[in-house]
């Protein structure tokens, strides 16, 4: 390596007019190339020792920030190497030290790479001592029995999944589904259903700590804190896992031996990074978020490999977008702003660090560790679910998997890789680009409420108007100017992808389909007959709860399974999280799923997605549970894994399976028995 590095300074030096390997007087070919020499052992050097002292000062900058200062940073190191040559000879630029740098820590990766894939020993080698210093840092040896690696594909559905192996895209996933040559598949496949709230906040507080209780919607209003939840707002995150805690009496999936990586919620792990429900404690040897940062950036040549690979990945989000603008594809959204940036975040640097720290945490022989890949879900959002960027995301993926497999191979314990997705994603168009108007705007015109103008001239407006004025008994020639709402707060909008929420904030309860009635009585017929609109959930003085749907339907929930109504496009188990999640403390005034398409599975989404889930209807509520055969059966024969909280105890079994931490049951309410019966 050092002898490429030095190859590499010699040609950069002779392209470059502002980096010069000589002295002003020239020197001789030899003095020119020891001086390279020089410099590209200093270089590595510092590399090694310095680089990892800036990283851990810089861990506060944000990892946007933090990914731009690898170049300059790097350029001072190189300009350091230089200026320790006895001789002097050497100078560049400071854009020449960025660029000369830049390209010397790629090849040095390169070259890095080429010898470990042409070497298995020194490989091999490389990683048990990476195994050895980790294992004398922890201390004890490790245990001989499995440990269980869990890998969530965010927003990656069932469906995704094996249409995506189908087409060759995932090759180690195949292999693992189907492997040929006289060998047994290794792993089996199984679908599962979420919840109403198909949204990874939901999900995944069930499957790491057990309870999906009192989580409608990805975000929502709650009157008795006056306060909007949000599932990824760190305040919020870190609220949630409280409340999940509480509710089981344990403190999640890992509370022992776990790692978690990228995650929303912690799971009870000892070792964190990238958790959100972290994020806003103070930093100390108990909160490792950002020492992930620390632990991959550390090494200067993954720095720029990452920030050469997020540059990359901006530029190819830009030149997507372009193009299904030209050619006026249909769905689309907009993809501007910081969009590219984001997305690069997600697809480049997070997988990165997060791939990197569950090998790190092999390596270890932490016994649990679960991380969440969320490039896939950040595209399909906005380029559609089946679209080339989504299957391009998903190939990269695989790699990853493949990668994290063959550190397996040589880490200090067996290891049983889990693969699983929180959600799938249904396609389809939003809400507004439909009917010229969002879910707000509508709302608010069944209340009698202003709207903007370009609201007021589409149909939808134009007929909650004519309905207000009906229910109101206004003559239509007399208009809005009679009417004048009384002194109310104005309702609360709020959506997580295809469902959304209304809340009256001024009324201190979840206010009854009679009262919405008397305060607004063409709203809910509204709602219910637009023809974007599938079904509503409000309470009911009555019934207790009751779904609304178009043409008057109203069926009360204990009624649902003998008529399942405006439910019935949904498929077999809607009646059941609707009447599930009327249960829930903080459900909205009124629940609203748009209309969905059996068909064609697309959904309208209230947000500006094409690939949405948060709702019921299509892909986005079934999931996949990817597991290894060394583990029992998921569930018993012809039975369906449905709800997070299910798959939560299934993980928790196959734990107990491998002598694994065990997450006492005494307290967890809610299912106990059914697992017991399982």
């Amino acid at each position: 390596m050092w002898a490429v590095s030095t190859v590499t300074m010699l040609v950069l030096a002779g392209i470059l007019p502002d980096f010069r390997l000589r002295s002003a007087d020239g020197d001789s070919a030899t003095d020119i190339a020891v001086t390279a020499a020089f410099g590209a052992g200093a270089f590595g050097v510092l590399s090694a020792l310095v680089w990892p002292l800036l990283v851990r000062l810089l861990l506060l900058v944000p990892a946007l920030v933090l990914g731009l200062l690898v170049f300059f940073l790097n350029g001072a190191l190189l300009l350091l190497a230089l200026r320790l040559n006895p001789a002097e000879r050497g100078g560049a630029a400071w854009e020449t030290a960025v660029v000369v740098a830049a390209v010397m820590s790629a090849v040095a990766s390169a070259t890095g790479a080429a010898l470990a894939v042409r070497d298995d020993d020194a490989y091999r080698r490389r990683l048990y001592r990476l195994a050895d210093r980790r294992r004398r840092r922890a201390g004890p040896p490790c245990p001989a029995t499995p440990g269980t690696v869990f890998l969530q594909l965010d927003g990656v559905g069932h469906d995704v999944l094996t249409d995506a192996v189908g087409k060759g895209l995932m090759p180690t996933v195949a292999r693992w589904l189907n492997a040929g040559d006289g060998h047994r598949p290794t792993h089996r496949l199984t679908p599962w259903r979420t919840d109403w709230s198909s949204q990874t906040g939901a999900s995944q507080l069930g499957i790491l700590h057990g309870s999906t209780f009192d989580v409608p919607a990805f975000r929502w209003y709650e009157k008795d804190s006056r306060e909007v939840v949000v599932c990824n707002r760190p305040t919020s995150a870190a609220e949630l896992q409280r409340r999940a805690a509480r509710r089981t009496g344990h403190d999640g999936l890992l509370a022992v031996d776990g790692a978690s990586r990228g995650n929303l919620f912690s799971g009870g792990a000892g070792e964190q990074a990238l958790v959100l429900s972290i994020a806003t404690r103070r930093r100390s040897r108990e909160n490792r978020s950002r020492a992930g940062y620390f632990a991959y950036f550390s090494d200067p040549a993954n720095a720029v490999r990452t920030a050469l690979s997020f540059v990359a990945e901006v530029g190819r989000e830009i030149g997507q977008s372009t193009r299904a603008r030209l050619s006026k594809r249909r769905p689309r959204v907009s993809r501007g702003g910081l969009y590219p940036l984001v997305r690069a975040f997600a697809t480049v640097v997070e997988r990165d660090v997060v791939v990197a720290a569950v090998m790190g945490d092999m390596l270890a022989g932490r016994t649990a560790v679960y991380a969440d890949l969320v490039a896939y879900d950040e595209v399909a959002h906005h380029s559609g679910p089946f679209s080339d960027d989504a299957e391009r995301v998903l190939e990269r993926l695989d790699r990853s998997l493949a990668l994290i497999e063959k550190v397996a191979e040589h880490a200090p314990r067996p290891y049983r890789i889990v693969v699983l997705s929180d959600h799938g994603q249904s396609p389809g168009e939003t809400f507004r680009a439909r009917y010229g108007l969002t879910l707000g705007d509508l709302v608010r015109a069944g209340c009698g409420l202003p709207v903007p103008r370009r609201a007021e001239r589409t149909r939808s407006g134009a007929e909650a108007r004519a309905a207000v004025r009906a229910a109101l008994r206004i003559p239509v020639e007399e208009g809005r100017e009679k009417y004048r709402p009384g002194r109310r707060s104005e309702p609360i909008v709020l959506a997580s992808g295809n469902l959304g929420l209304v809340c009256f904030p001024d009324v201190p309860h979840r206010m009854s389909k009679e009262e919405i009635d008397a305060r607004h009585p063409a709203l809910l017929p509204t709602l219910a007959n637009h023809p974007g609109v599938g079904f509503l959930l409000v309470r009911s003085e009555r019934h207790g709860g009751v779904v609304l749907g178009a043409y008057g339907a109203e069926i009360p929930l204990d009624d649902l399974d003998d008529n399942p109504g405006p439910l019935a496009p949904f498929g077999p188990g809607a009646a059941d999280v609707v009447r599930r999640t009327h249960s829930f403390p903080h459900t909205a005034d009124i629940m609203v799923n748009s209309f969905y398409d059996p068909a064609d599975g697309e959904v309208l989404s209230f947000e500006e997605q094409i690939g949405s889930h948060g709702g019921l209807g299509g892909a986005q509520g079934r999931a996949f549970l990817l597991s290894p055969r060394a583990f029992s059966a998921p569930a018993g024969d012809g039975a369906e894994l449905v709800g997070a909280e299910h798959v939560h105890r299934v993980l928790r079994r196959w734990l107990r399976e491998s002598d694994g931490p065990q997450v006492p049951l005494g307290q967890d309410r809610d299912g106990e028995e059914d697992e017991r019966a399982a």
